[in-house]
């Protein structure tokens, strides 16, 4: 459900960029407004959730970005499309931290690993909400009518979903997380790792169809399909890596998939033909695909506060997705997109590198098929 709402969105945004008769430098501002407001109110999912339970606050959080769908094309300017988006990106970034804190707690209690699963269903319905949006803008219709249709038929699967959570409470005499806090030192770390995966996932998505167009004289329909292969290949990867994570554990999964981002960046820099760099970019989307679920899982078990270390880790890999396309383009402006790539390619290796901090030590460890001390250091 919540990947419906990002997919149904990104399709219809041409359409609220003419209602609302904005540049495209002012739709960049826009856009960033997400990353703000989810940065903003992410520290503040874990004193809901205390507050009202793990699922009462979940069904209301979901509810709260589902709803926000409509906002954005019922804004008729940039000053009101700015809040709209604003609000959208807390609601977002609220009920993601509630989520993945649930999601913890469900693979714990059931020993054994199953977040790359549910962050692999996120992509399916990213995959689905575009297609829907697709079909809509396709057909002409008023994105008005779309996204508040979508957004009503959302709400009532999110409700219908959180009915089968689990109803965690604290302990009347614990006291509530609170409001604003910087993450704690262990998120800092973990978050890094997150970083380095949601920059070459945002690099990859914004500007793939644009390097094989600009960089490899293709066509925009081949260069478009670079983009699908890149977003399966990374659907299909998170589905499938709950049992590599349990047959190899989260380190060495992620320094393998830092492998394969790196083998990936490699080969999309030195390709001479478009097939080439096409497969590049689905050994990047292959690469990097468990790396987010098991760095917010690795957070949620670094610490007494799972919400607080989550939402530290979030921040920064919103933070990552929000720099990346223009980073990407500051860079090819300066040099060229090629060596733009190059950058990507770096930070994939630090996948490698630093896949050692996702090792959790103790009974938790476990869960991803691994005992803190059977993995050599």
């Amino acid at each position: 459900v919540h990947g419906a709402v990002t997919g149904n969105f990104a399709t219809r945004i041409p359409w609220i960029q003419d209602h609302t008769g904005i540049t495209a430098g002012q739709l960049g501002l826009a856009l960033a407004f997400p990353a703000i407001g989810a940065s903003l109110a992410m520290p503040l999912a874990g004193r809901i959730s205390h507050r009202f339970g793990a699922r009462t606050a979940l069904r209301g959080l979901l509810a709260l970005w589902t709803l926000a769908l409509a906002l954005p094309a019922l804004s008729p300017s940039l000053y009101a499309l700015c809040p709209a988006l604003l609000a959208y990106g807390a609601s977002a970034g609220m009920s993601d931290v509630a989520m993945n804190a649930l999601g913890v707690e469900t693979e714990d209690r059931l020993g054994k690993p199953i977040m790359s699963g549910l962050h692999g269903m996120w992509s399916v319905g990213a995959l689905l909400g575009s297609a829907a949006g697709t079909v809509a803008a396709h057909a002409g219709a008023d994105a008005r009518l779309h996204l508040a249709g979508a957004a009503l038929v959302l709400t009532v699967l999110g409700a219908l979903a959180c009915q089968g959570v689990l109803d965690l409470r604290r302990a009347p005499d614990e006291h509530p997380p609170p409001r604003f806090t910087l993450p704690p030192k262990s998120a800092l770390v973990i978050g890094a790792i997150g970083f380095c995966a949601v920059f070459a996932e945002g690099a990859s998505l914004d500007w793939s169809a644009v390097y094989l167009r600009d960089e490899l004289g293709t066509d925009a329909g081949l260069a478009a399909a670079s983009t699908t292969a890149f977003a399966c290949t990374m659907a299909l990867a998170r589905l499938a890596g709950d049992k590599v994570v349990a047959r190899f554990g989260a380190v060495r999964t992620v320094r393998t998939s830092g492998v394969l981002a790196t083998a990936g960046g490699l080969l999309i820099v030195a390709a001479p033909h478009p097939v080439a760099a096409m497969g590049g970019f689905a050994l990047v989307g292959l690469g990097i695909a468990v790396v987010v679920p098991l760095a917010f899982a690795a957070a949620a078990r670094s610490g007494p506060a799972p919400s607080q270390a989550i939402a530290g880790v979030a921040t920064i890999t919103y933070a990552s997705g929000l720099i990346a396309p223009s980073a990407i383009g500051g860079i090819a402006q300066a040099t060229s997109l090629t060596m733009s790539f190059v950058m990507v390619t770096v930070l994939a290796f630090g996948l490698i590198a630093g896949a050692r901090v996702l090792r959790v030590p103790g009974r938790t460890a476990a869960v991803s098929g691994e005992a803190a001390d059977l993995e050599p250091r």
